[in-house]
């Protein structure tokens, strides 16, 4: 009796001592995830109520789509070891020679949003060769880029704002998914959760979307236990995988109270699956963790580095196009001083995200959730009434504390 309590208590602790060790070798994203449900409480409560409101909420993913959009190309360049300091200042210049196209000139949107994306992958092409070809480095080459494109934007307006756009291109940014099912239905849900209205399309695609995680989460575990890879504690895994589901829940149902899901959660949900899927599980996506963690092992390997950071900043160039149409059509106007300083608040949701200084490490969702975290404080500021110069003091204390918080994991763990 007493061989079999020793047995079971030697198991319990080693069983505790795995948990606490693998909790403290991902404490960065644990963390991360527990710092946004913090501050999102934080804020709910000192805002009374105003932070989590439906139309907030809907501010709140349309005043940070375009950094989110941005933050995806920001994760691959910052992974592979680079950095672009442009971004802020391409999309403005995107979103001016978007404004001179359609309102200057009369073009169709549809050719406008074309010309501009090839604008946005050429401007990331040019700045990729320099990085990857010439081995000057990123800081200075999109330091440069930086300058240019914001005298270039000055220029192309002429110093003015250019506006409004026509209704077909804010739809970009302030269009809404329409709700395919009969109204009857949505009153019924209305009754039911006590709510004005519910948009039943976004209230389902909530549903739709939690299922969808956790049945990729099983397949995933799944995976790994076949393979013999080691997983996550299952007490992790499923809390993890419930809070996750539980937030995209919450976040449509929010949504479907207000009115519905927008056309740029769509554009942001589907380049984060898109991007997720590729740094994960393609070939490409791993080749460029290894281009960040050692370049020169990398090539040594068999690996096109050059060729693959040219790529990254050609990506980010198509990306920060993309924001800037979108920024443009949430303003309706095309301003000289658009995207100023955006390129800070970009790299500072991926660093905080989880990406690291010297590259190699950092996710796709960890940047999504960095930049969410950035935005609720921003949001959570404005509503508090804190003044701009706070703002931006608390936010740098936030970006120099998880700069910090990487530099100690790496240290600790050499």
């Amino acid at each position: 009796m007493d061989l079999a309590n020793n047995e079971a208590a030697t198991s319990t602790a080693t069983k505790t001592k795995g948990i606490a060790e693998y909790l403290k070798s991902h404490l960065r994203e644990y963390g991360l995830l527990f710092a946004l449900i913090a501050v999102m409480a934080f804020f709910q409560i000192v805002t009374d109520g105003t932070l989590l409101r439906a139309v907030n909420v809907t501010n709140l993913l349309l005043q940070n789509s375009y950094i989110i959009i941005m933050a995806l190309g920001m994760l691959i360049v910052i992974v592979s070891g680079n950095i672009d300091l442009s971004v802020g200042s391409v999309m403005g210049f995107i979103g001016a020679l978007a404004a001179v196209m359609i309102v200057n000139y009369d073009q169709s949107v549809i050719l406008t949003i074309l010309v501009c994306l090839v604008a946005g992958g050429i401007i990331g092409a040019a700045q990729g060769y320099w990085v990857a070809y010439w081995r000057i480095p990123s800081f200075i080459v999109t330091l440069a880029g930086m300058l240019v494109f914001r005298g270039l934007s000055l220029w192309l307006l002429e110093g003015q704002s250019v506006g409004p756009f026509p209704k077909e291109f804010q739809i970009l940014a302030t269009g809404y998914v329409p709700d395919i099912f009969p109204a009857g239905i949505g009153v019924f849900f209305a009754e039911m959760f006590d709510a004005r209205r519910v948009n039943t399309l976004a209230l389902f695609t909530g549903f739709a979307a939690a299922g969808l995680v956790v049945w990729l989460s099983l397949r995933q575990r799944s995976q790994n236990k076949a393979y013999g890879i080691e997983d996550e504690p299952a007490s992790f895994f499923w809390g993890r995988t419930l809070i996750i589901a539980a937030a995209l829940i919450f976040i449509l149902f929010k949504l479907s109270q207000f009115r519905g899901m927008p056309n740029v959660l769509i554009t942001m949900g589907v380049l984060t699956v898109i991007y997720a899927f590729i740094t994960e599980t393609t070939t490409i996506g791993r080749r460029v963790y290894a281009l960040g963690g050692n370049q020169k092992a990398a090539k040594l390997s068999g690996i096109k580095t050059e060729r693959l950071t040219f790529l990254a900043f050609t990506n980010m160039g198509v990306l920060a196009a993309a924001a800037g149409l979108v920024f443009a059509a949430r303003l309706n106007t095309a301003t000289p001083k658009a995207g100023f300083a955006l390129e800070l608040d970009v790299i500072a949701a991926v660093f905080i995200g989880g990406a690291s200084m010297s590259g190699g490490v950092g996710t796709i969702i960890g940047a999504v959730v960095g930049a969410f975290l950035m935005g609720v404080l921003n949001n959570g500021m404005s509503i508090m009434g804190i003044g701009i110069d706070y703002q931006q003091m608390i936010k740098g204390l936030v970006l120099l504390a998880a700069v910090i918080f990487d530099v100690y994991n790496k240290n600790k763990s050499a």
